[in-house]
């Protein structure tokens, strides 16, 4: 080997070192800049205009030639939302959110175990507060390196804001339909109410269509919408967060005896197994459910949405 050859070897080898430790160092400010980067604390008294998602959104209907096309929200603070509303977006989502710090590590485990044996980078399992950090200030894009960003911005969140400032600002973000966000434009659109009117049903319809709410309506025909908040709906009831009306009661041959649990607690199995079961009933003809394995092992059937799954977390 000649002397040149060795040395434009030796050039090779140090060319990829440089470039591979310029990459590293790059990702890694990339990254890093996050643990400072945005100003979580304007948070805490203003309100958010447009969101990363929301841009995206638009970005999207541009590109669709969609030019007249504009994002529909208005803010409502948390005081004047339903109860309904707060306690089926929870149960359909992240369940224990008052309990966890951001993170609900169980779900992840479940969400990498279904990643591995579908051997697709999926992700979910992902709480209100991710939702939120990603919403405020990330693509929906599922990478690796997105979701390291996304637990910076998590973890930032939960340390800055109370849990009852990032339920209001994820309730008023979140899309609830083709540029629709916030639940003050969602329960306008869909059922001329303002939020503090929405029923436990509208409720649990609206919380059952979070997964993908371009695809599903809350007041649609989907099979999938249907047995899903039917199950939300029952959940809540089997909790005593909803209470019957009184000709409900008075039909019902047994009385329920079920305990009320808190809304901040993880759905018992056996509560699932009720709600299931009252759910599968009403199914017409010989067609099965629809109930799929959920993000979280909940029997509430899920479908997939660009990077997002529901939670329903169990204990």
């Amino acid at each position: 080997m000649s002397k040149r050859s060795a040395k434009r070897k030796k050039s090779a080898r140090h060319f990829v070192q440089v470039a591979c430790i310029s990459l590293v160092l790059l990702l890694t400010l990339d990254v890093g800049r996050y643990f400072f980067y945005p100003d979580v604390d304007r948070l805490l008294e203003e309100n958010p205009t447009k969101t990363a998602f929301m841009e995206y959104r638009e970005a999207e209907w541009q590109r669709d030639g969609l030019v007249d096309k504009r994002i529909e929200q208005k803010w409502v603070p948390l005081r004047n939302v339903s109860q309904n509303l707060i306690k089926a977006v929870l149960i359909a989502e992240d369940d224990k959110f008052w309990q966890h710090e951001g993170f609900d590590y169980k779900a992840m485990e479940r969400a990498l175990e279904r990643n591995i044996l579908a051997k697709k980078f999926k992700m979910g399992g992902s709480t209100i507060s991710q939702q939120l950090a990603k919403n405020l200030y990330l693509s929906p894009s599922k990478n690796p390196v997105r979701k390291i960003k996304e637990a910076i911005l998590t973890w930032r969140l939960e340390k800055t804001l109370s849990k009852r400032r990032i339920l209001e600002i994820y309730v008023n973000v979140a899309e609830w339909g083709d540029g629709i966000f916030g639940i003050g434009e969602a329960a306008r659109h869909y059922y001329g109410v303002t939020p503090a009117k929405l029923s436990a049903q509208q409720s649990a319809k609206l919380a059952a269509v979070l997964p993908n709410p371009i695809l599903f309506s809350p007041i649609g025909t989907s099979r999938y919408v249907r047995n899903r908040s039917s199950i939300i709906y029952t959940i809540m009831r089997k909790r005593g967060v909803v209470v019957p009306d009184f000709k409900e009661v008075i039909m019902e041959s047994v009385s329920d005896t079920t305990a009320v649990d808190s809304v901040v607690i993880g759905v018992p199995e056996y509560l699932l197994d009720q709600a299931r079961s009252a759910d599968s009933s009403g199914v017409s003809g010989g067609e099965s459910s629809g109930v799929a394995t959920p993000a979280h092992s909940s029997g509430i059937p899920t479908e997939g949405k660009s990077g997002k799954e529901s939670n329903l977390s169990t204990p």
